[in-house]
């Protein structure tokens, strides 16, 4: 396993040997895909086929582990929050109310916990191509792909910095946990009830910030020095042409956009609740 100081892992699969366009062209579409609908059926499909994704391109699970426990996380709380700021919304949209829990005159109804759940899923079903696309993408040769579409290299060496920057969040991220572990705060199963982890979780937040902007700051004025944007072009040491893999992809990316259109106008029109 090869890392380049980002998420990268070097593999010799179709999904390595793509161009970093076409896989921001799937994301892209893909995500174009997700947004359409408001249908737990579809965001579970969609949901497996992004694994076995992964799967083809020999991602390990322990790369992607922090990721996905981070995501899950998120979706978790801001199921929480739209369940008890609109605790009858999914009632609204579908028109039936099957109350679940009556609190002080606050009526949680199950169709509200379905449109969590489903909303959940929808964000969980674009994880899989985005872990497929930051663990596959080498950041200098997706920033010179950009520059070849029209891109400005100024915006594609940012994105290019971007992707390189993730896994010092993440290494800091860990950091933090470790710092807050040895003084005693659980983060583990089993150490503290869920409710407890999460809030846990939830105070790192500000120290990753702070970090985060300190980080910025020092890159901006290393930039600043070596002159860059002084130009108006550059040239790109990683180049390299379209092969057959990429044209199948691009008209892969198209056909599940043309296809969303097509089962959103004539099937699946609406928030779909058992």
């Amino acid at each position: 396993m090869s890392r380049t100081g980002s998420l990268y892992i070097d593999r010799n699969t179709i999904f390595h040997r793509l161009d970093g366009s076409i896989k921001l062209m799937l994301w892209i579409c893909w995500t174009i895909f997700i947004f359409m609908f408001m249908d737990i059926r579809v965001f579970a499909i969609m949901t497996i086929v992004g694994f076995v994704l992964l799967r083809i391109a020999q991602i390990p699970f322990k790369s992607i582990k922090p990721l996905l426990i981070f995501i899950i996380i998120f979706t978790i709380f801001n199921s929480i929050l739209l369940i008890i700021v609109t605790p009858e919304y999914g009632s609204q949209l579908t028109g039936k109310y099957t109350v679940l829990l009556n609190l002080f005159g606050v009526k949680l109804t199950m169709q509200t916990l379905f449109y969590a759940l489903t909303l959940s899923l929808k964000y969980i079903s674009l994880l899989p191509i985005t872990l497929l696309f930051l663990f596959t993408t080498n950041p200098s040769e997706f920033a010179c792909s950009l520059n070849r579409l029209g891109v400005s290299y100024k915006v594609a060496y940012s994105i290019s910095i971007a992707l390189r920057y993730i896994p010092d969040v993440r290494d800091e991220m860990i950091n933090i946990i470790n710092a807050q572990e040895a003084r005693g705060v659980p983060f583990k199963k089993g150490d503290a009830n869920t409710i407890k982890l999460l809030k846990n979780y939830l105070t790192i937040l500000f120290p990753l910030l702070i970090s985060s902007l300190q980080r910025v700051d020092v890159v901006s004025n290393a930039m600043d020095l070596r002159g860059f944007g002084k130009y108006k072009t550059r040239t790109w040491y990683n180049r390299r042409p379209l092969e057959l893999n990429d044209y199948i992809f691009i008209v892969i990316s198209i056909a599940l956009v043309i296809l969303g259109v097509f089962v959103k106008n004539n099937f699946l029109n609406k928030f779909y609740c058992i």
